[in-house]
């Protein structure tokens, strides 16, 4: 005979249960975001340093600086270089900055701040690094930048994870 205290001790159980596999989820954090053309992306979560909803006139233009230069921000004192990411990756179509906010990224590395100005967020997430797949579909201008690839679905889209260092590191920042 089942008591009533073997059923709360099951469900205490089963809350612990589900508790332990919050504190424990499989794979790594990773920010998931959108660029103008619909494409999704992700990011380590260790290499952002913070997510910013700027409004266009925070974003500071610069005259006669390369291309996929957005403009200038102030981040606590510190001046920050953005991009627009889609127009870094090889992508025509540019962000949309007639809008309220602009959704940016900042991603650091050893002194190296840059912004990446994004269409929409999505979150954190876990995913797992072992079923990334090689990015076989991705454009010249935007393999160098990737490590890989989720599948999401059968109608090929494809959660791209893209590589923090090379775009801090690359060489489009100055043509």
């Amino acid at each position: 005979m089942v008591s009533h205290q073997d059923i709360v001790a099951g469900q205490e159980a089963s809350q612990l249960s589900g508790l332990q596999e919050l504190q424990n989820p499989e794979g790594d954090l990773f920010l998931r975001f959108f660029i103008e053309s619909g494409q999704e992306f992700a990011l380590p979560a260790q290499g952002i340093r913070e997510v910013l909803a700027l409004t266009p006139d925070q974003i500071t233009l610069i005259p006669n600086v390369s291309p996929v230069l957005m403009g200038v921000l102030n981040l606590r004192g510190q001046v920050v270089w953005v991009t627009d990411i889609g127009q870094f990756l090889g992508h025509t179509k540019p962000l949309d900055t007639d809008c309220q906010e602009i959704s940016i990224i900042a991603i650091e590395s050893q002194e190296i701040t840059v912004g990446l100005a994004v269409d929409k967020v999505m979150g954190m997430d876990w995913l797992d690094a072992d079923k990334l797949n090689p990015s076989l579909s991705a454009s010249d201008n935007m393999a160098p930048f990737l490590k890989g690839e989720w599948i999401l679905s059968e109608a090929n889209q494809y959660l791209r994870l893209l590589d923090p260092e090379a775009i801090l590191r690359s060489a489009r920042w100055a043509t």
